[in-house]
């Protein structure tokens, strides 16, 4: 009798350990086909992809998808911008992948101060704020290089205004050089290349007028200008820095193409010039 009660006993000690044993089995073989444990993925480039190809691709993987929005003017509607984790990450299925897409409809922002800044600056401040450059013009100021007056769309804007993230923003620079006066240099019988080093030297603009072809400016030559460097007295004409001068050049002229410049001093010599010596025909 005590035999039988003692195999009774050791039998169902037996059977309730494998019975608990077969239970933490099957428990953790069950939670890791839940929470795919040892199953990891590698995550692809989705950025640029279209947002709907990207999350049916994240679903194909078993991944939740959590979506958020930012403006990229250079990027197509609704096109990635941004994954997290990124490409190339080695995660486990059933994780958050959270994509960033571009926005249709571009956020307005405050427009920036830029008045006084330089032009670098405007440029990194307005690329900050995803705005871009448009066109810059100069105006005479003693500030070289300082922003005078930023516009959108042809019309001063304030800061502080809201305007659309991707917009162009219109720079008036200052160049530096006022109000200042100097003679008008007497550019005529000099080559291209002088006279273009002169009024770079005097922050003056060239207007060239060609007269025939020009096929080498080292030996095409002035032969008239707008304004004159002196007028109808003798006396020199002003100009202010940072205005244009029209020149009418013409390649390998003869003495009588130029025209006199009025200086008393220059064209008596040049009329010798245009004269010719005897000697030169024997």
């Amino acid at each position: 009798m005590r035999e039988n009660v003692k195999q009774s006993f050791w039998f169902n000690a037996l059977m309730v350990a494998l019975i608990f044993s077969a239970i933490y089995i099957i428990f953790f073989w069950a939670l890791g086909c839940l929470t795919h444990h040892g199953e990891q993925v590698t995550l692809p480039n989705l950025k640029g992809k279209p947002m709907q190809e990207a999350i049916d691709k994240l679903h194909e993987m078993h991944f939740e998808v959590h979506v958020d929005s930012t403006y990229d003017p250079m990027a197509k509607p609704l096109a990635v911008l941004k994954q997290v984790p990124d490409t190339g990450a080695v995660v486990k299925s059933g994780r958050i992948v959270m994509i960033t897409v571009n926005s249709i409809v571009p956020m307005r922002v405050p427009m920036p101060n830029l008045i006084s800044l330089s032009y670098r600056s405007a440029e990194m401040l307005l690329k900050n704020n995803k705005m871009f450059v448009g066109d810059t013009t100069y105006v005479p100021d003693i500030a070289r290089g300082a922003i005078k007056e930023q516009k959108y769309k042809g019309q001063p804007i304030k800061p502080g205004e809201m305007i659309p993230q991707g917009s162009k923003i219109d720079l008036v620079i200052g160049n530096g050089l006022g109000n200042t006066d100097l003679n008008v240099p007497d550019l005529t019988h000099m080559t291209v290349d002088e006279a273009r080093a002169i009024l770079n030297a005097n922050n003056l603009v060239l207007f060239p007028f060609p007269e025939g072809d020009i096929y080498d400016t080292a030996e095409a030559f002035v032969i008239r200008q707008n304004p004159k460097a002196f007028n109808d007295a003798g006396q020199p004409n002003k100009i202010k820095m940072g205005d244009m001068i029209e020149l009418t050049i013409k390649q390998k002229p003869d003495p009588t193409d130029y025209e006199p410049s009025n200086n008393p001093n220059t064209d008596a010599v040049n009329e010798k010039d245009k004269k010719v010596n005897p000697d030169e025909d024997k």
